[in-house]
Parts: structure tokens; sequence; C-alpha cells
């Protein structure tokens, strides 16, 4: 028996697993309560056929005494006969259910046959109407931005290659005090924040439980739980299917992030650089589409230019963006900020053309208007409404849930990254900053993690699908998780690129989804693989399968 606490006697589900934090008076479950749906706040632009409600869990399911959370919950009606609810949580975490539901409403529908309610919520310590919602460390904009003027946070590192001049490393690392005295400051603030007061109690094992009181209120009592998750919602559909094996209905987990790592490494120094041993290959598939383009498509490229030579231009961009950083620290734009952009936009194809045609072109011409000595404001990578403040979320969530602090310190964190760029990921392993970099200084934990094992027997057997290129969730994570589940899993691979399989139209994927969902038929064998629709267009005129057939055998 694998616990912190003996809970078989009160929490008889959980014998054979391990969780942390949990107490002697931890309850097996909370009483139901009922939703009452109606129409969404005006305010929040809605679709006008999606309904609304709250639903009210304790903030502490071991210790209700410290009070409640309420989640804000958003429904896309069944457009058929109804048989149940099918839960999205689209990741992060701290992404917002409400307004991803908003935008993928019909997707979700068509894939589950229109026979179930579709539900997303925001869970705890996401969004601005649930409560706990959004983390906040600082009051005001310019607070925060004071706060890191003239680091790293705001400009990002400066590197070439894959991190092996001498004088960049030393640069890094001559950051590493000032780094941590902020990173320190900032766990300070968060804790003394109005906020703090909830940093223990946003944990995915809280999360995890309040998918099961939901399913309780809308599907009965102990009723099967259906559940569509993506990225981060693939560790809490890991979490649930194993903390609640009883009750795992038809489960999707899509852009799969393996829960062996999550939480029981130090995702700080290791996690997030297994993360992204594709992300380069996304990236080749990037420069490989606007080759294929051409400057009618992609007006970086210039006609006839091979994908390699696209790719020289590019880097031939950030080293000049860097060159100029280094001389005059006043450069508005510098190759820190260009890598943690373009690390973003690898994870949504659909969205190449556009940032080809608009944000790239510009950040070209300020370099080189930069290079010419024309110096103008710098922008933080994190700068958002000059009213705004930027919420802490992300990374509540993850450092909540992670490993309990083993004494790494920012030089420790800067080595990894180092290394992850030598032997990795050259392109995108020194994109600054990352949620898990402040894990290490974050201050508390959650009050309840999971920590395994991740093979129980389930009720039924779950869908698990990734990408053959994903920059965030490779397809070794999907690969591990059915291989843990054994024959309580079906695999599928998606031969494209792009963060989890909604990144590219597939009918192919489409079809496996709703005829599980619906007829709770899975593909047989080990891996199935299907291919992204030939008339989706990644850049005007070349698909997927064209970029995949052109992508260059090399080393970025």
């Amino acid at each position: 028996m694998k616990f912190s606490h003996a809970l078989c006697s009160v929490a008889p589900l959980f014998c054979g697993g391990k969780l942390l934090g949990i107490g002697k008076d931890a309850a097996a479950s909370q009483s139901v309560t009922t939703v009452q749906w109606g129409p969404c706040d005006p305010a929040l632009a809605l679709d006008s056929a999606l309904q609304c409600a709250f639903f009210e869990v304790p903030l502490d399911y071991h210790n209700h005494s410290v009070g409640t959370a309420r989640l804000g919950l958003v429904k896309a009606n069944a457009t058929r006969e109804r048989r149940g609810t099918v839960f999205m949580n689209p990741g992060g975490p701290g992404v917002s259910g409400i307004n991803e539901l908003n935008s993928t409403s019909a997707l979700l529908l068509d894939q589950t046959g229109g026979y179930y309610d579709v539900v997303s919520w925001d869970p705890r310590g996401v969004g601005t109407v649930t409560v706990p919602g959004d983390v906040f460390c600082f009051d005001s904009a310019d607070e925060q931005q004071t706060f890191f003027n003239g680091t790293i946070e705001a400009n990002g590192i400066e590197m070439t290659g894959n991190f092996t001049d001498s004088a960049d490393i030393q640069n890094l690392l001559a950051q590493a005090g000032t780094m941590q005295k902020k990173y320190d400051g900032l766990a300070q603030r968060c804790s003394q924040h109005s906020d703090g007061k909830y940093l223990q109690y946003v944990g995915t094992a809280a999360t995890a439980r309040d998918l099961a009181a939901m399913a309780d209120a809308l599907d009965g009592p102990g009723s099967p739980v259906n559940y569509i998750g993506l990225s981060y919602g693939t560790i809490l559909g890991s979490w649930f299917i194993n903390m609640f094996p009883e009750r795992v209905g038809r489960v999707v987990i899509d852009g799969v992030v393996d829960p062996a790592r999550f939480g029981t490494v130090d995702i700080a120094l290791s996690g997030w650089g297994a993360q992204l041993v594709d992300a380069d290959k996304v990236y080749e598939a990037f420069f490989t589409g606007c080759a294929l383009a051409g400057p009618a498509g992609c007006p970086i490229a210039s006609a006839g230019q091979t994908p390699v030579e696209v790719n020289n231009d590019i880097q031939a961009l950030l080293q000049a963006a860097h060159d100029t950083a280094r001389a005059n620290p006043s450069a508005p734009v510098t190759s820190g900020q260009i890598r943690a952009l373009l690390r973003t936009i690898m994870y949504v194809p659909t969205t190449w053309g556009l940032f080809v045609n608009t944000t790239l072109s510009q950040f070209a011409q300020e370099v080189q208007a930069e290079s010419g000595g024309n110096i103008t404001r710098r922008r933080s990578i994190r700068e958002r409404d000059e009213k705004e403040t930027f919420p802490y979320s992300t990374e509540a969530i993850i450092c909540g849930d992670s490993k309990d602090n083993t004494g790494a310190n920012m030089t420790d964190v800067f080595e990894g990254i180092i290394s992850t760029s030598n032997n990795i990921s050259s392109m995108f392993a020194a994109a600054w900053p990352f949620a898990t970099y402040y894990c290490p200084f974050w201050p508390v934990r959650a009050v309840e993690r999971y920590e395994g094992p991740f093979n129980k027997t389930l009720a039924n057997p779950i869908l698990v699908i990734g990408n053959t290129f994903d920059p965030a969730t490779p397809f070794s994570g999907a690969k591990a998780v059915a291989d843990e589940l054994g024959d309580h899993a079906a695999l599928v691979r998606l031969n494209g690129f792009g963060h989890t399989s909604q990144a590219e139209p597939s009918a192919c994927i489409s079809n496996i989804i709703r005829a599980y969902m619906v007829n709770g038929t899975l593909p047989q064998g080990d891996e199935t693989v299907c291919e992204v629709d030939a008339d989706f267009e990644v850049f005007p005129g070349v698909n997927t399968s064209a970029i995949l057939a052109s992508m260059p055998a090399m080393d970025v």
C-alpha cells in the first residue's frame, strides 16, 4: 500500500494508490448538490446557445472547515437524445474551459455524436468567474513590470546555436543570483497577496474530485464519468482514472503528458526538457512549409529557396537580434523574445501563415532598424494591456502539484536549460519564462497530490491520442500511458504536427473519437495512424503531407 496516511478504511477507492497530504478526516465523497443552468452572463460574450451555472465544492475535500469553492460551468446541449455528460478540460493549466468550449463546442458535439451534453468549466485557480479564480501576485501591471524590469523575465535569454558560446553561457549564469532573488521575492508576494490563501487548494487532485462531484450532480451519484482532456487535461485525466478507476466511462486524452514524470521528478530541472524532444521537428515543419509556399504564401522566403535556406534566414534574424541586444541593452526586440513567441506559434499550425505575414515580418523589419541604430521602446515578453497584471495560475497549479522542493537553485535551473539546448531542443529550450522554472521557489504545495500508480484496472478502456510531432507533449508520452494501461487503452497517432490533434483537422481522428463515444468501439492493434485532412493548407497551396515529405534530415 503506497500511502502517506492510512486511508483504506475511509477511502477504499484509493487503496493501492499514493496520495500526498490526505488526513484522517478525509471523506469518501461530498453530498450531491444540484446544478441550475441558465443564460450565460452577457459580459462573457459567449455563444447564446450555451448555458452557464455555478457549482459549489469544498476547498479541501479532507477538511471541509476551510470553506468552499465556486466553479463556473458552461454547457453545450446534446443535439440528439441525451445519454449523459462529457466533460472537457482544454489544458494549460490555466486555460479557461468556459472560453474554450465557446470556440470548440461544434467540434466536440460532432465528435460525441450529439448524444451528450458537453460541459466544461473554469477549474479552481482559473478564470474570472470561478472562486478561487486566476492567481495574482501583483496589484497592478506597473508594479509587476517594475519588479522584473531589466531581467530575462522581460527580455528573454540571449543565445544562439545550441547554447555553446561561452560568452552566452557566462552571461546567463551571471544572472542566476538576480533571478533567484526575484523568484524568491515573487514567492513571498504570491503568499502575501489576497490570492495567497488559496494556493494550496488549486491542485489537480482536488480538481479530479471536482470532476467526480460534477458527474454526481449531472448524471447521478457514482455514474460513469465521460471526459475529454487536452494537454494538461491529460494529467487531470490520468489522475482521475487512477484515483477513480471504477468510475471511468468514455475517456479521451489527447496531447499526453506522461503522468509518471509529472509531479514525481524535479520538473524545473528535467521535466520541461523531456517535453521538448519533438519541438525542433515542428519548427522544421514550419520553415519547410514556408519554403514550399514561396514568397507568395510566406514573405520571409525568397523564390526558389530550400527549407534549409529559409531556416538559415531565420537563424540570421535571431543572430542579428542577439548581437544588437548584446551591443545595446535598450534594443526593443531581442532574440529571446522572438524565440519565446516562435515556441508558442509552433502549437497551432493554423496560425503559421498569419504569423509569417504579420508578426515575424514585423520583427525582421524592427531588427533591421535596430542594426541601423534606430532604437525604439522595448516590449516585454509578458506585455499585455497596460491595465492588466499577468496571472500566475499556471505556475500555481503546476508547482502546487510538483515534487517537494529538492533545494535546487537558479544556477541549477540555468544549467538545465543549457544542457537541454545542447542535447534536446536548440530552438526552444532557452525560451523564457516557463512555468516549471518557478517551482523550486514556489511557496506551497497542494494539500493533496496523486503520485501513482498509473496502471489501475479501469471500468472501461480509454482512448489515447498523440501527434507524430508535438512541440509540448511528444508522442512518447501517449505511448507511455497506453503501454502502462495495456488492454485498458487504445493508442492513435495523428501523422502531423502542432499541439494535440485539434491543431490540424483530421476526419480520421474525429471518426475514431465518435465511434468510441457513441458505440464504445476502439481501434484494434498496437497503434492506429491517422492522416491530416488533405484539403487543409498550412500555408497557401501547401498541406501537411507535402511538408512531411519535404522536411530535411537535419539538426536545427
